[in-house]
């Protein structure tokens, strides 16, 4: 065999193990993920769940707002609170997608059903829990849903919780500076 041959073979070889192992890893990761962040926010549960349940007040404190400030962006069902759906439609960065709130328990928890449909397709929930502790209300901001192959892929080479955990420590503290502020 000639050496030019052999160097090919082994740069093939090399290659199928790396994609040998990057799939054995990624299988192994959970089939499920989950992200939340915690804020401490001085106000009462109440407050601070109608304010979040009300999908009109997302444009004054949700990060991606600002990513796009031309993006389309449709209510329809209930005005507010279960049934209130949010749609939008922005550049690269914001996508297409849509909530729907799922389940709405004053002043516990607000769940919404989060679907992405561009620049990539995914079906999660989000969630906001309101628990008061020490005088303060602790508002927990959560995501979860399935872990696709393609999304534990990624999780090889980017760390998802701290990417997507920045945008919820932001949104958090905009909604603590705006529920505080009122």
């Amino acid at each position: 065999m000639s050496r030019s041959k052999m160097i090919v073979l082994s740069v093939l070889v090399v290659l199928v193990v790396l994609v040998i192992g990057a799939v054995a890893v990624t299988s192994r990761q959970p089939a499920e993920f989950r992200f939340e962040r915690t804020l401490s926010i001085k106000a009462q549960p109440e407050k601070i769940f109608t304010f979040v349940n009300n999908y009109h007040n997302w444009a004054s404190w949700s990060p991606w707002e600002k990513l796009d400030p031309e993006m389309k962006r449709s209510y329809s069902g209930a005005s507010i609170g279960l049934g209130s759906v949010y749609e939008w439609e922005g550049n690269s960065e914001v996508g297409k997608g849509r909530m729907e709130i799922i389940e709405s328990n004053s002043p516990s928890n607000i769940k919404m059903k989060l679907d992405f449909i561009s620049p990539f397709e995914a079906h999660n929930t989000a969630e906001f829990t309101f628990i008061v502790k020490d005088g303060k209300t602790n508002v927990t901001w959560a995501m979860y849903g399935p872990n696709a192959f393609i999304s534990k892929l990624m999780g090889l080479f980017c760390d998802m919780d701290q990417m997507i955990g920045k945008d919820f420590e932001t949104g958090l503290n905009n909604i603590k500076t705006i529920v505080e502020e009122k």
